[in-house]
């Protein structure tokens, strides 16, 4: 029996596209804080001249799927993570926006065959997102971790 297992210490060739919404930046700055530090502490290069990760703000949530398309598509990354923050309001907005993005983000990994990572808070407040994104814990960590399991895994599935 052949086990294909992600491995956390198999990160250093690879290429990350982090794709962040703009919208509840107070949040998603705070995710993608969590998502870098992780990386870098597990051998990436974060700094800002860093030819392993590149990071694509969009204006909102909604927005993410189109552009982890592209970058996904461009055959440049092993795994794409997605960054953002719905947070419930007073309109059905909220459910609109949380079925696009969802749905979006696993049609793009479905039809590129690379991971993406979904990293999109969905809150019934503000205060329930900053407890996520660093309060009580960043799950932009978990996210970066997700990914590199991900990235990992699809290289050990590519040289069975």
């Amino acid at each position: 029996m052949t086990v294909f297992e992600g491995r956390f210490t198999d990160a250093a060739n690879l290429k990350i596209a982090v794709v962040v919404g703009r919208f509840n930046d107070l949040v998603t700055g705070k995710l993608l804080s969590g998502c870098l530090d992780c990386l870098g502490r597990h051998g990436l290069d974060v700094e800002p001249t860093s030819k392993q990760v590149d990071v694509a703000w969009v204006p909102g949530s909604f927005e993410i799927p189109l552009v982890a398309q592209r970058l996904a598509r461009s055959g440049n990354y092993n795994v794409v993570i997605t960054l953002g923050a719905v947070i419930r309001g007073d309109t059905p907005h909220f459910d609109v926006v949380v079925a696009e993005v969802s749905k979006g983000v696993a049609a793009v990994a479905r039809d590129t065959g690379v991971p993406v990572i979904f990293g999109v808070l969905t809150t019934d407040n503000l205060q329930q997102a900053l407890e996520r994104a660093g309060i009580k814990s960043n799950l932009g960590w978990s996210y970066a971790l997700q990914a590199l399991e991900m990235g990992s895994l699809m290289g050990a599935l590519a040289e069975s």
